[in-house]
């Protein structure tokens, strides 16, 4: 065992470099190559390499010392220095203890424990989190990544997320789990070329990664990813990401819209990388869009051993992997719902004729346009229509605006036909104006103006009644921009009733959705004019801000309304998304409803999800002519148009889990509706029946309540075997400012906390950061509230925490915690010790008749690949009578000086008689633990051995099933009969006849991939085998012993 570079290392392997003495002719070394594997807890298991004579400071331990005996420490510092040392002794042949809910600082529910027991217990933690939205699936990933991390089984780690959500994934794993990532994005990749050279691969310069998939499908930065993986039919071995994890996986499997799904280039990205990563983490709501053959293909991604694309997925290889409650499942102990319920509620507007004749206009209007482009440019009109009714459905500014610049464009027509532009790239530039998630509104606006100016090259001349019709609609629009419509008056009523009733401002909040920032800001100007934005009472969100300011306005939103003035939050979806806002508001208003039900739902689910306290309540506009009377299903008319939207609003709410199917049917019939090419009402019976059968396919028999128990058991015994309580991480924590040389904790005041008046506590649990000095000043980071600047106090108790921001939680994996454990952990090697590792304790006198003594010492086991597979603290002892050392036989033997100890001052004449007994006391002690450390190896070394064998067996049998289920699949004739998106079954035969070019390309890939899927089989099941043989071959068990409690009668204690 030695010690380079500031850690401790065990020596694996020694090559010397040697020379020929040409006047001796001898060989002689010259510099040895050493091999290290690190000992040290937050590094176990990583190797280096280094040349001995040219490492300055390094040193050689000749044996495993016990303490020296010079004095003792308190006990309060020796019961610390023990816990620093527990906490770190990670095992991966131990599956009934978990440590992650302990480091990290959220308010963590039981049911967000499942995903992690389960990644615990498998030797690849390949996981679908597919709870229902608001669950907290951020949460359940960062807990699994955590444990992982802690039992070294994962070191680097790559987040692929949507684009809008890469902040919000960075700031939950820094701010509650105290892990770092880096984004790597098209400004991060630039910087680090210019830092680092052109050819810098952005993917090798951090361990922990987050991309968008939308980068990350790019050719560029897939060619960078290709580089550093291997390629061939080999490629998974060895893996080069230790966890891979998608959030939003739905929108990595195949797509579809016909018959069959087919491949999209994010599905194309992820099947990559795939291969590479040991472990998987999927997180979506939805994870089935109806079409089986994209399920199973998301299902392939995630672990392909289980699962091949094309084949019926095995309901216990499904239920082995998949995590999936919905909110509706989960209720408290007495039956009641355990999350607030969804309320939508409606606001009726009584519209003006004039208001309606404006809707008319433009409905002739497109007809019109229709008429003179002929059936060819239909889809001009459509683009144009969709565009101006949105817009007018929203605000009269941002429909002044888009009219304003549709009319300018067609003005401006002088083009030839020869220089008009093609139908091809018309179609292109729509699609992208329409399907892509601007995070700038003003890059939208850009191509807006684009899309509209392609659009006149291809339109006819206006006509005088069109252009008259353009005429009234932009007069309209023009006033209406100035005083408001019947719609802002509405609003304007409800917030001064439900935010601001009688004039004054309540503590009540709302955020106010549009799709558009021409109405955002026409919303702030109208609120000015009614008075209703005083200082800091309005807030707005939008696209292409500044990650600070739009942190600081969510900050502010979220703060207690005591601390900060905003009630009203006026946002855009491009601003919105990945933002949670549901701490102190429970009220959201969409300004207009959108035709796309997934945006529809995003919104919602920024109050709608874990940590609300109050039932969401959901509000949307309406005619008020339609909303006690029966619905004749008859889009058309402002009055018709507004209640067909609300009645697909209603639709989204109800079918939420089945959105991925149901969703893009509502849509379509949306844009059908409002662009008067549907009569009928909505009807999504047929999609909702396909989605029942997806949804029940995903359905397990299993008792909630019991698997809550359970989970809840497991964390308790964690809790008490581990010793993790607040009290003891307190106690770590001032020991080791105290060691040093650091100021100590204060004790603060909270109201509710502390003075409490019903005597809850009988000392102070919340403290004062001191001011901590050096690299110890960093532990300081992320205490001041992150709206009022102010210092927040700091507590060990996360029941404290819960439902609160003026307190911080500083629980293991904080780095004030990560320090104090550090140092304490480092008084085993250190050569300038601060604590004698050595204490005394009183028991009573029928314990023991003399003194006692326990060693504790760490029992580490590595396997073939020097990769950790169990730690443990174990202890040796024994009794001192007449001079002669008695080792304790049993464990049983020991547990009654642990369970009945007291700190308390023993007489120093006692103490040095002691510390004078120490030396001959070392080597019995030393074989009391070499015992214990037999006994313990032998049972960890057969559970090794058992989990090694067992993980074989089921690798085996899992692919032979696989095998024979592809075989199986393979022989089908083409009257079998096939599952299609639209739920239907269908012969292959005839199915083949109705799939279109790309997806009768895409099913005879999956075909034939089958049968490549089966060929490499027995070879992938051999070498899997092999490498988990060569995970735990050879293990090797080591003892590093390090302290030692001596115990006393309490007769004995006083006196010499």
């Amino acid at each position: 065992m030695v010690q380079v570079r500031g850690g401790i290392y065990l020596v694996t392997e020694v090559h010397a470099q040697t020379r020929l003495l040409e006047t001796s002719g001898r060989i002689v070394p010259t510099s040895h190559l050493v091999h290290l594997s690190s000992l040290m807890n937050e590094a176990l298991g990583e190797v280096l390499s280094v040349l001995w004579e040219h490492e300055p400071g390094a040193r050689v331990f000749e044996s495993l010392a016990l303490p020296e005996g010079k004095g003792f420490d308190p006990p309060e510092q020796m019961a610390a220095f023990l816990n620093a040392v527990r906490w770190g002794a990670a095992s991966n042949a131990e599956v009934a203890y978990i440590q992650a809910p302990f480091r990290c600082g959220v308010a963590r529910e039981e049911y967000q424990l499942d995903p992690l027991v389960r990644a615990v217990e498998m030797p690849r933690a390949n996981l679908l989190i597919a709870d229902d939205v608001g669950l907290g699936k951020t949460i359940e990933a960062g807990l699994v990544m955590q444990e992982l991390i802690f039992r070294h089984r994962v070191h680097s780690i790559l987040i692929v997320c949507p684009a809008a959500l890469q902040i919000q994934w960075r700031e939950q794993m820094r701010d509650k789990f105290g892990l770092e990532f880096m984004i790597i994005d098209s400004e991060r990749v630039r910087s680090l070329r210019r830092e680092r050279g052109v050819r810098s691969n952005p993917w090798t310069h951090f361990p922990r990664l987050i991309t968008s998939i939308d980068y990350l499908k790019r050719e560029k930065s897939l060619r960078a990813l290709r580089d550093l993986l291997p390629s061939g039919e080999d490629a998974a071995w060895p893996r080069n990401i230790d966890l891979l994890v998608v959030d939003e996986a739905h929108i990595v499997a195949p797509s579809g819209s016909g018959k069959y799904a087919v491949d999209s280039m994010r599905t194309q990205a992820i099947r990559l990388i795939a291969p590479h990563a040991e472990h998987k983490l999927f997180l979506t709501a939805t994870p089935h869009n109806g079409y089986p053959e994209s399920f199973t293909a998301l299902l392939e991604l995630l672990d392909n051993q289980r699962f091949t694309r094309g084949l019926k997925p095995r309901p216990e290889q499904l239920e082995a992997i998949m995590v999936r409650r919905l909110k509706s499942e989960m209720t408290g102990w007495d039956g009641k719902p355990l999350f607030p319920v969804r309320r939508l509620k409606e606001i009726p507007v009584s519209f003006t004729a004039e208001e309606k004749a404006i809707h008319q206009a433009l409905r002739k209007y497109g007809e019109l346009r229709k008429q003179r482009n002929g059936q060819p440019g239909n889809y001009l009109v459509d683009f144009v229509l969709k565009l101006l009714k949105k817009r007018l459905f929203s605000s009269p500014l941002a429909f002044l605006k888009t009219l304003e610049t549709h009319i300018a464009t067609l003005q401006r027509q002088t083009i030839k036909a020869d220089q008009r532009a093609s139908e091809v790239s018309l179609r292109l530039n729509f699609e992208s104006l329409e399907e892509n998630d601007f995070a700038d509104e003003s890059e939208y606006e850009s191509q807006l103006v684009e899309s509209l100016e392609l659009a006149a090259t291809r339109f006819e001349a206006l006509s005088p009644e069109e252009q008259a019709l353009l005429a009234q609609m932009r007069d309209w629009a023009e006033t209406a921009a100035s005083k408001g419509d019947s719609k802002l008056h509405e609003l304007i009523r409800w917030l001064k009733r439900e935010i601001a009733p009688e004039g004054r401002w309540s503590d009540q909040r709302v955020i106010l959705f549009t799709e558009y920032r021409d109405s955002l800001y026409w919303l702030m100007d109208m609120l000015k004019q009614h008075k209703l934005l005083s200082k800091d009472r309005v807030l707005v969100l939008e696209g292409g801000m500044d990650p600070a300011a739009r942190e600081a306005i969510k900050a502010a939103f979220q703060a207690s309304p005591a601390d900060s003035e905003v009630r009203i939050l006026l946002a855009t979806d491009a601003a919105s998304e990945g933002i949670d806002l549901q701490n102190h508001c429970h009220r959201l208003i969409h300004y207009e409803i959108p035709w796309n039900p997934n945006r529809l739902e995003q919104r919602n689910g920024r109050i709608d999800r874990h940590g609300q306290r109050f039932d969401p309540q959901i509000w949307h506009f309406v005619s008020a002519e339609y909303l006690n009377q029966p619905y004749d299903g008859a889009p058309g008319t402002l009055d018709g148009d507004l209640e067909f939207l609300l009645r697909a609003a209603r639709k989204v709410d109800q079918i939420r889990v089945d959105l991925g199917k149901v969703g893009p049917v509502i849509a379509s019939q949306v844009e059908q509706a409002m662009l008067g090419k549907r009569s009928g009402s909505l009807n999504t019976t047929s999609a909702e029946q396909s989605a029942s059968r997806a949804r029940n396919s995903l359905r397990f028999e299993r008792d909630l309540r019991k698997k809550l128990h359970m989970l809840s058991d497991k964390l308790q015994s964690s809790a008490r075997s581990l010793q993790i309580e607040a009290k003891y991480i307190q106690e770590v924590v001032e020991c080791g400012l105290e060691l040093a040389g650091q100021p100590p904790l204060r004790p603060a005041e909270l109201a509710g906390i502390w003075p409490h008046q019903q005597g809850r506590f009988t000392s102070c649990p919340i403290f004062h950061m001191p001011a901590l000095s050096h690299q110890w000043a960093a532990c300081s980071e992320g205490l001041r509230h992150p709206h009022t600047g102010n210092p927040r106090p700091i507590t060990f108790d996360a029941d404290l925490v819960r439902g609160r921001d003026d307190l911080v939680l500083i629980h293991l994996n904080h780095k004030l915690v990560q320090m104090c454990l550090r140092l304490l952990r480092a008084e085993v090697w250190s050569q300038d010790p601060k604590l004698h590792r050595m204490a005394v304790m009183q028991v009573p006198d029928h314990v023991i008749k003399s003194p006692a003594l326990l060693a504790f010492a760490r029992l580490v086991v590595v396997g073939g690949h020097k990769e950790l597979l169990h730690e443990e603290l174990i202890m040796g002892g024994g009794t001192l009578w007449e001079g002669s050392f008695s080792r304790f036989k049993t464990e049983g033997e020991k547990h009654p000086l642990l369970n009945t100890a007291w700190a308390e001052p023993i007489a120093p004449a006692l103490a040095e008689r002691l510390l004078a007994a120490w030396p001959d006391c070392q080597a019995d002690l030393l074989r009391a633990l070499n015992t214990r450390l037999n006994e313990r190896s032998k049972t960890i070394l057969n559970q090794l051995n058992a989990r090694c064998e067992k993980e074989v067996k089921n690798l085996e049998q899992i692919m032979d099933e696989l095998a024979a289920q592809i075989e199986t699949q393979l022989k089908r004739g083409e009257d079998e009969e096939i599952e299609v998106g639209s739920g239907e079954t269908l012969p292959m035969a005839e199915l083949l006849k109705e799939l279109n070019s790309d997806e009768l390309r895409q099913f005879k890939r999956d075909q034939d991939n089958l049968s490549h899927r089966l060929q490499r089989i027995p070879a992938e099941k051999t070498r899997e085998s092999e490498a988990i043989r060569q995970r735990y071959a050879e293990p090797q068990a080591r003892l590093f012993p390090v302290g030692v409690i001596w115990y006393v009668p309490a007769s004995l204690a006083g006196r010499a």
